[in-house]
Parts: C-alpha cells; sequence; structure tokens
C-alpha cells in the first residue's frame, strides 16, 4: 500500500470510529446525611444501561473543578460511576464547615449512600489527594461496609504532624485558610470581604508579609469570623488530647478498605510520614493476612507534583513522572472491581533522587537497608568515629527577632540552599568529598546533645547533598526537620530546658530517598528557625500563640565521648545484592 493510500485508509478508519458516548451526569443531588443535612454532589455515570462499580471524591475546593481532569474521564471509560462533592459546609452543601471534623461520618454516609443507588453494584472506591486524601482516611477508620479500595495521596497520619510539626505550628495554615477557605465562608455566612479566590489573593499580596508574622499567633484578627476554628487549634498543644478526633496512629485495625498510600520527598511535611506510617501500620494491623492489600508510593514530588520530572530547581529527567490516573485506577481496579492486573505492582515503590532510579521491594525499609552513623565532631565535621574527647561542644546563637529565613521563601521542592552556611546563627557539619556514592533512603534518626541558656528552643537539622560546584540541596521539606525542645517527648505536659543541661533531640519526621555521588558531600546544617514556614520559638518558655516577648538564647550542640551527637542514615549499600529489591521506573 503506497504512502498516499494508507493515509486514506487510516482517514476513513477514523471517521468510521464512533467517539465515545458523553456520560449521564445528574448535577446537583442531595445526598442526605445521618443528621439531615446534605450535601450536594454530581454523579457521572458510563453512557449504557447498568449497575456500575462506584468512586467518591470529597473536597473542600469545590467539585466543579474537578470535572476535567484525566481521572475522571479514565475512570468513567474504565466502567466506574463516580460521584463529586462538596464537603459539608462548602460551595453547594449545606451544613457549617469546620475543617476535617465532620468527614469521619459523613464519607461513612456518603460511601453508603453510594453502594445503596440503583446505578451502583455496592463496590465503592475512593480516590483524591490532601484534603481529598484526609476525608478518606478519616472514613475508613469509621469502617464503612462497602468501601473497597481507596487512594489517598499526600496526607498525613497524625493531627500533632499536620496542625504542627516537631511542635512548632505551621504557618501555612493562614495563608491556606484566606486563600481557598475564607471566600467561600464569606459567601456562606453573609460577611463582607473577598467572596472569590481571585479576589482573596489579591488582598492576599498586602497580607502576605505580616499576617503570618504576627505575634501572638492568635492576634490574626482577619481570621476571626470566617474560621472561628482558627484560634481553637492554637489553643491546644501538639500533644494535648484534644487532637485525638483526628488521630489515624492505632486505628488501623478498623480499616477493611484495600490502600494506596502516595506522597513525595519534597511533598508538605506530613506528607512522606503520613504515607509510610500509615503503609506500616495497615501491615501491623493486617500481620498474618496472605494479602495484606496496602501499597507505598514514595516519589520526588512537591505536593500535587506527580506528572513533574522536577522537584524545586533540582530535575530528576521523565523518569520521577508518574500517571496519577493510571497508578490509582489500576489499583482500584484490582480491588474494586476485581480485576487481576496484567504485571502485578510491588508492594513498595520508591524513588532515589540523584541517582534518580525507582527502587522497589516486599517490605519498608527496602531489604538490605543498613544504619551508618556520622558524628559531630570538631572542625565542623561529620565523622564515622564516635568521639572519645572528654568534652567538645559548638554554639550558636537564636534570636527570634533575627530569625533564619528561607532565602527561597515559601517554593516548594529542592533548591541550593549553600547560602545557610555562610550565616553566623548557624552551625554546619560534613563529611570530606565521598570516595564512594552513598545511597540513603529511609527514615533518618537524630541525637543531638542540645543545651540552651533558654527555658525553650527549637532545632532544625537541614540534611544536604553538597555538588562538588558547591551547590547544597535540600533533601525534604522544612517541618519534616525540625523539633521542639519543650515538646521533645510525647505526653500532656511541655518538658522545658534547665540552663546548660543538655538533652537528646530525635526529630521525629525527616525522611528522604537521596544518592550523594562519589566526591559530593553530606552536610547537616544546625538553626534556631526557618521561616516563613513555620512559628518562631520565643524562647521564653511562653507558647507565641498568646504571647510576643521573646528573648535570644545561645544553643550549645555537644559532641563528646558522653554525648556523642550524630545523625543515623538508612543506608542501601548494594541494591543487586540486597535481597527481593529491583530496580523500577515511573512513566517514561
Amino acid at each position: 500500500m503506497n504512502v498516499c493510500a494508507l493515509l486514506l485508509w487510516v482517514s476513513a478508519a477514523a471517521a468510521a470510529t464512533p467517539a465515545p458516548a458523553a456520560p449521564d451526569v445528574e448535577r446537583g443531588v442531595a445526598v442526605p446525611m445521618r443528621d439531615g443535612v446534605r450535601l450536594a454532589a454530581d454523579v457521572f455515570r458510563p453512557a449504557r444501561a447498568g449497575r456500575f462499580p462506584t468512586l467518591v471524591e470529597r473536597t473542600p475546593y469545590d467539585r466543579k473543578r474537578l470535572e476535567d481532569r484525566e481521572i475522571l474521564q479514565e475512570a468513567l471509560r474504565r466502567g466506574y460511576a463516580v460521584v463529586l462533592q462538596d464537603v459539608r459546609g462548602r460551595f453547594d452543601s449545606a451544613g457549617e464547615y469546620v475543617p476535617y471534623v465532620n468527614e469521619g461520618r459523613d464519607g461513612y454516609d456518603t460511601i453508603e449512600w453510594a453502594a445503596a443507588q440503583p446505578w451502583s453494584d455496592g463496590r465503592v472506591g475512593t480516590f483524591g489527594l490532601s484534603y481529598p486524601g484526609a476525608v478518606q482516611w478519616l472514613a475508613a477508620v469509621e469502617s464503612p461496609p462497602h468501601l473497597r479500595a481507596m487512594a489517598p495521596e499526600m496526607t498525613f497520619s497524625s493531627p500533632r504532624n499536620f496542625f504542627y510539626a516537631g511542635g512548632a505550628w505551621d504557618l501555612s495554615w493562614i495563608a491556606w485558610i484566606w486563600n481557598n477557605i475564607a471566600p467561600d465562608a464569606r459567601v456562606h455566612k453573609s460577611l463582607d470581604g473577598p467572596r472569590t479566590g481571585r479576589q482573596a489573593r489579591a488582598a492576599w499580596k498586602n497580607l502576605e508579609n505580616d499576617l503570618p508574622f504576627r505575634m501572638p499567633l492568635s492576634s490574626a484578627t482577619e481570621l476571626r469570623n470566617v474560621a472561628p476554628y482558627y484560634f481553637e487549634w492554637l489553643a491546644h498543644r501538639p500533644n494535648d488530647p484534644y487532637w485525638d478526633w483526628a488521630e489515624l496512629r492505632g486505628r488501623y485495625g478498623r480499616v477493611g478498605a484495600a490502600v494506596l498510600s502516595v506522597s513525595g520527598w519534597h511533598d508538605e511535611t506530613y506528607g512522606p510520614e503520613g504515607a509510610i506510617t500509615n503503609f506500616l501500620g495497615l501491615l501491623a494491623a493486617r500481620a498474618g493476612q496472605a494479602e495484606p492489600r496496602a501499597e507505598l508510593v514514595l516519589g520526588p514530588w512537591v505536593h500535587g507534583g506527580l506528572d513533574s520530572d522536577r522537584s524545586g530547581e533540582r530535575v530528576f529527567g521523565p523518569r520521577a513522572r508518574m500517571d496519577e490516573a493510571t497508578l490509582v485506577l489500576d489499583f482500584l481496579d484490582r480491588y474494586v472491581r476485581e480485576k487481576a492486573p496484567v504485571r502485578p505492582a510491588p508492594r513498595v515503590r520508591a524513588f532515589v533522587m540523584g541517582e534518580n532510579r525507582w527502587l522497589s521491594g516486599g517490605s519498608w525499609p527496602l531489604p538490605g537497608t543498613a544504619t551508618v552513623s556520622l558524628y559531630l565532631a570538631p572542625g565542623g565535621r561529620l565523622a564515622r568515629e564516635a568521639p572519645s574527647i572528654p568534652a567538645a561542644a559548638s554554639e550558636f546563637l537564636s534570636d527570634p527577632e533575627k530569625p533564619v529565613v528561607d532565602p527561597h521563601g515559601t517554593d516548594a521542592g529542592a533548591h541550593d540552599e549553600r547560602a545557610l552556611a555562610g550565616r553566623p546563627d548557624t552551625l554546619v557539619f560534613e563529611t570530606p568529598p565521598l570516595e564512594r556514592g552513598l545511597r540513603v533512603l529511609g527514615a533518618i534518626e537524630t541525637e543531638i546533645h542540645l543545651s540552651s541558656d533558654a527555658p525553650d528552643a527549637d532545632l532544625w537539622v537541614k540534611l544536604q547533598d553538597v555538588a562538588p560546584d558547591g551547590t547544597a540541596w535540600n533533601l525534604s521539606s522544612p517541618g519534616t526537620d525540625v523539633l521542639r525542645a519543650s515538646e521533645r517527648e510525647p505526653g500532656t505536659e511541655r518538658r522545658l530546658l534547665e540552663p546548660g543541661r543538655p538533652v537528646v533531640m530525635r526529630l521525629p519526621n525527616l525522611r528522604t530517598g537521596n544518592f550523594f555521588a562519589k566526591g559530593h558531600r553530606v552536610r547537616v546544617v544546625l538553626c534556631g528557625s526557618f521561616l516563613p514556614h513555620f512559628s518562631r520559638n520565643l524562647q521564653t518558655g511562653e507558647s507565641e500563640a498568646t504571647s510576643s516577648a521573646a528573648r535570644r538564647a545561645v544553643l550549645r550542640v555537644h559532641h563528646d565521648a558522653e554525648h556523642p551527637s550524630r545523625i543515623l542514615l538508612p543506608v542501601l549499600d548494594d541494591v543487586s545484592a540486597a535481597g527481593g529489591v529491583s530496580g523500577g521506573v515511573g512513566r517514561n
């Protein structure tokens, strides 16, 4: 067949292929909750008669904005009905909006409502990222009987590492409320002020350098009418029993659904810890089951950035990309539709930055992972050998009135942070250039012996990959790398510092996957603040939620035989020799 004939044949074949039929859509369906409140939903169904497995996504960000995404169109092509719903008190849904509080009960009621509809075959799955990921977990721990599977992406395991991180208050809540929540809240409550996202963002330009930094934090009066719950949050410390209403840890035995947990190394503070903790919690709760129905995917991404080949300024190449619709729907196909996959997915998939390679295995940490300690040593060194000298310490000044500021502002992802090493209010420890590559994958533990002349302090432990040209990449998001001294131990009471007496700082949330190439250096930067991400410690022993008086403090990091400060790296040294570990790819 010549080229012209071939083109005519292809054109004729394309013309003969009918376009996919438009889905059946019901808009503004009123879904009843157990207390009589009705939530608005749009229902999409394949354009044919029948009963369909059903997927639910619930959002506070306006369900109408979810229609044009590939995941909805692909779900319909695969034969699902899809329910998109505004959560309580948002947009067309009735009731009062209080973030997260009603999502467990309302999620349960929506799932069971969907299963009972004449167009549903009773098999239900859920999906969504960030807040729409959290609502899945909060509903799942209520044990809805018709929930077969869920795919919560980039969400938390505990409110104690969501509203706070390491005991420090997350300042991004102010911008989130102002830009995402307050406009519609003003519509619902008939309040003055910006009523659209565009109007709110325009007004934010005059507030972004003021509102998040006011002291005390409770002086953000612009939020009083639109978000009274914000001030309730501020009234409770991270370890207060108040937060138990949103706690997932310890409740995994209530979850009957298959779960796909997804996050990225540069996701929001809570994301990597949330995905890993939730995954491991499910495995523990399902110990002894032949198939625990849990998978974990950890990419290099920022929040919501699965389809990107980069994070911030660092480029990882096409293998870093993951097609979200395929990832999520392949998982839901297996456990909602009970469709056997063509090629079963590994239980764990993790991306190693720098090496730009996916590794996979059947457990976490990946088999073959070993712990390597790097000790803080005099002269700003990180050494393999534990210290033997009787007394050694390094110190720096932490001044809340002159805090360390992220030179990249609120821009997410990896950035060159070499400027932090040149500040007088930081300490730097680093290895010599590596003689061979070092693959770090998992949770980084810290044992930093810290003392201060003040009652309280925050310690930031920033892990960096330093290239021969001086580029110093951060390896996780701000907030994964901080611990407040007074919140260093679980419990309902704070434990203030005694002047001059060292305590051990064990950061709970630092995790990454990175290959330090030959010739690179491992660097640790220590400091006492890192704005604009998290609140400043006043260093007086008082809370910044209710006080504004601050004091300077000298922070001493001890690194001697009695106080061997160190970081503990999870090292996967020889992938080919590690049983059960294999290479993998994202989307090429």
